[in-house]
């Protein structure tokens, strides 16, 4: 008997190990998308792979949506041509995340794939640049090292002013303005980066003026002189604050060196970035 009820008791302990015996499969997926709300966009996709339950969590919209910004479905129409609800949250995330051309392909819009956090570029062809219909001063060249493939390269002038606008809709925060340029004329040789300095000059004399305005009442000025040959250089134009009153938001840039006492020249002016001010210090590329 005793030997019976020693049997017994081990085959309920071995029956309540067995129930006991649970895993990450049997997490409610309700459970797991709630906690993926709190996560980046890249630990979800990470976690999507563990198992089914963690990947059918990773696509629940609701997941998705807070990863947005709140302007997505004007994105979504203007930049993707689409409609909003044609496409689940996740999918329209990750095609916002990937650089998206409008305005003739001369603009472009992405997504910060950490943060949906969004970014602007604005190609040199989309502004206004003085003189540059005169192949005595400016020539369009092809470069790898342009998202948009080609920068104006001002050989010579004595008027120099770039000016561009935009107008978009941006979600509310704060948001900061770049040029990017690039003193010498850069090219490749045999495989290797070369770049020419000979037509770089009279950047030295007299600073560039940046200028930024908005349609919010936004009026930013400053001055700075070209600096570091052969590398490409962002600079500060300014800073510009969104809030929620502000659907559409026209933004006026420009740079300029007008002395005409002396020329300037051998600048490559590639683009304008506009990114959220907290990227201020990241490393561009």
């Amino acid at each position: 008997m005793g030997a019976g009820v020693s049997s017994d008791l081990d085959a309920q302990k071995g029956t309540t190990n067995f129930q006991l015996k649970t895993g990450l499969n049997d997490v409610p997926e309700s459970c797991i998308s709630s906690i993926f709300m709190y996560l980046d966009p890249p630990e979800i996709c990470k976690l999507a792979r563990l198992n089914k339950a963690f990947r059918g969590a990773s696509l629940a919209d609701f997941v998705w949506e807070t990863k947005l910004p709140s302007n997505y479905r004007y994105l979504v129409e203007k930049v993707l041509g689409r409609n909003p609800d044609s496409l689940c949250k996740k999918e329209t995330f990750a095609r916002l995340c990937s650089p998206n051309r409008f305005d003739g392909g001369n603009k472009e819009v992405w997504l910060d794939k950490n943060s949906g956090k969004l970014c602007l570029s604005v190609s040199a062809k989309a502004m206004k640049i003085t003189g540059i219909d005169d192949r005595r001063y400016w020539n369009h060249i092809p470069t790898e090292e342009s998202r948009f493939e080609t920068v104006a390269y001002l050989q010579q002038i004595w008027w120099f002013e770039v000016a561009g606008e935009l107008e978009f809709e941006f979600p509310p925060g704060s948001y900061s303005v770049f040029f990017r340029l690039h003193l010498g004329k850069p090219s490749k040789r045999f495989g290797r980066r070369v770049c020419n300095l000979d037509q770089v000059h009279g950047w030295n004399t007299k600073p560039v003026r940046f200028q930024l305005s908005t349609s919010t009442g936004h009026q930013i000025s400053s001055e700075c002189y070209l600096y570091e040959p052969g590398n490409w250089v962002h600079y500060h134009a300014g800073d510009f604050v969104i809030d929620d009153s502000n659907p559409t938001t026209k933004i006026k840039f420009s740079m300029m060196q007008i002395d005409c006492t002396h020329t300037k020249g051998g600048l490559c002016v590639d683009s304008v970035f506009i990114y959220p001010s907290e990227f201020r210090q990241m490393r561009f590329k």
